[in-house]
Parts: C-alpha cells; structure tokens; sequence
C-alpha cells in the first residue's frame, strides 16, 4: 500500500461486471482531473491468442481437462505483483497491452490476439488502476492483494454469471452453448482457487443478485436486466462509511448486516459514484499531505 502512488484494483472473473466499476471510475477521475494508469488484466496472460490456442489443444491431447486463463500457469502473476510493489514504491513499474481485436490493433501494426512490447508505466501519474481477473490474488509464492489501497471484488452470483457469459460468447463470438458450457466446467477449479478466494481480501464487493429465475442459466434467452436486480454491497470495515446518508440517497435500499447495503440494480452506478468518490478524495489529499 502507499500514499504517494495509491494503486486501486477491480477484480473479478469474465462477465462479472467489472467493466460497469471500471466506467464509474473513469468518470471520477475526469471530473476529479486525475491522470490514472490503467492496467488491463489480460495483459498480464501468458500467452497471446494463437499460443493459448496451442497450448490448450496441447494440455488436451496430455489429459489436462481444466487448462483455462484462471490459473497461475497461463498468468504473469510474478510480474503483476512486481508492478504493483513498483508502482507503489516509484510511482512506475512495466506494463503492456493486449490487443483486442483490430480496432485496438491498427495502431500498433500488429495482428488481434497479441501483445505490445513491455514499456515503463508513464512517471507522472496520480494513481494505478488496475481491472482484471486477478487483482487480489495470494499464493504461497505472490500477494497481489497486499499492494492495492483499494480492492474491489465485482462478483454476480454464479448462475447470473453464467448467463452473462453464455449470452455474451453466443450472441458476440458465435460459440455455441456446448462450446461455452465446456469452457466453464474447464476453469471451474481454477475459479475455485484463484477466483473466489480473492474476495477474501476485498474492501468492498459488489454482487448482483437477479429477482427473477435464473436457476437454469444454460436455457436463459436474456440477462436479466438492472431492474430485474437487486446488488449487495459488503464492507470490509464499514468505519467511515455513512450508511445512514446512502440510504437516504437511494431509494429502496436497506440495510442486510452490519457491513452490507443493499440497493436496486438500477441505482448500482449511482452508489458506486456515492461511495467511492470520497474513497478518491481521501487518497488524493493524503499524496498531497506527503509530497
């Protein structure tokens, strides 16, 4: 953790909704004017598109039925934690980039699926953002999570989850339900391992409960949608957190626990921007305080 280079991560697995915290974020930092380094989790996988493709068909044909991107074998988890100590420490560190598709390619004059050279993270940047799969990782050999001023965990509940997935590789990649169903039995240890145990170690999750029926998500034509959804938010240490003013801000929202708000799927932005915009100022006036 560090106050002169304050390092925030989103974490959570494929379709979870990681990309809803990531726009809540970039929001604040726009309005607040602060220049982030973003790092994007698949960035840190060990292979690029075509060598992943060798390298499961290669795990297949040697009886390895749960290779998947969840793991520490198709992960740079060393270097992550590397660039998280370093970032911390001198406010840089070496990242890279993975290329989506052609879009993001162009520039680069390089093929989709592949990776950028590593180069130093910019020396002038107010904070680290980081959103991905493994943001608060802890094996025997690395401890992401110990680096991170602010980890959160985004995390539907696992049927949901599945139908985010299965609806997004069918209707955007063309894979058929067998195809998408083989791929979640093949990381499931992986996510039992590496995934769930990172929220653990979160200071707030955030998990999207649907109120409707989802309790065959292989047969679901549709995501359920926000209003169809209810979202809890659980603190690691609610010290500070003023439950009672969220409250008054949201409408529908109640309180669960102690440490837990629940709001309507529809008002999840808006508590996201309530809750972490001080989370923000905080970091911002104590590098002040510091520097």
């Amino acid at each position: 953790m560090s106050i002169r280079h304050p390092i925030i991560a989103i974490t959570g697995s494929s379709g979870a909704g990681t990309t809803s915290v990531t726009r809540t974020f970039e929001n604040i930092f726009r309005r607040e004017s602060i220049k982030a380094a973003v790092i994007e989790g698949d960035s840190f996988h060990r292979f690029d598109r075509k060598a992943m493709k060798a390298a499961a068909a290669e795990a297949e044909a040697a009886g390895d039925k749960n290779f998947s991107h969840f793991g520490p074998a198709n992960n740079l988890f060393p270097e992550l934690a590397e660039l998280f100590r370093s970032y911390g420490e001198t406010g840089t560190g070496k990242r890279r980039k993975y290329l989506h598709d052609s879009e993001e390619a162009a520039p680069y004059k390089q093929d989709p699926g592949t990776f950028t050279p590593w180069e130093d993270v910019p020396a002038d940047t107010d904070l680290l953002f980081y959103e991905g799969l493994h943001g608060g990782v802890v094996t025997p050999e690395v401890n992401i999570a110990q680096h991170t001023d602010l980890l959160i965990g985004v995390v539907p509940v696992i049927n949901l989850e599945w139908i985010q997935k299965l609806y997004r590789d069918k209707k955007q990649r063309g894979y058929s339900t067998e195809a998408v169903t083989d791929t979640i039995l093949r990381r499931m240890p992986d996510y039992v391992n590496y995934i769930c145990p990172q929220f653990m170690h979160t200071h707030v999750n955030f998990q999207r409960v649907p109120m409707v029926d989802t309790s065959n998500p292989f047969i679901a034509r549709d995501i359920p949608s926000a209003d169809e959804s209810m979202v809890v938010i659980r603190f690691s240490n609610p010290k500070g957190i003023d439950f009672q003013y969220l409250r008054s801000m949201i409408d529908g929202s109640f309180m669960s626990r102690a440490n837990t708000i629940v709001v309507p799927g529809g008002k999840m932005e808006l508590a996201m921007q309530m809750i972490f915009t001080p989370f923000v100022w905080r970091m911002m006036e104590r590098q002040k305080k510091a520097s």
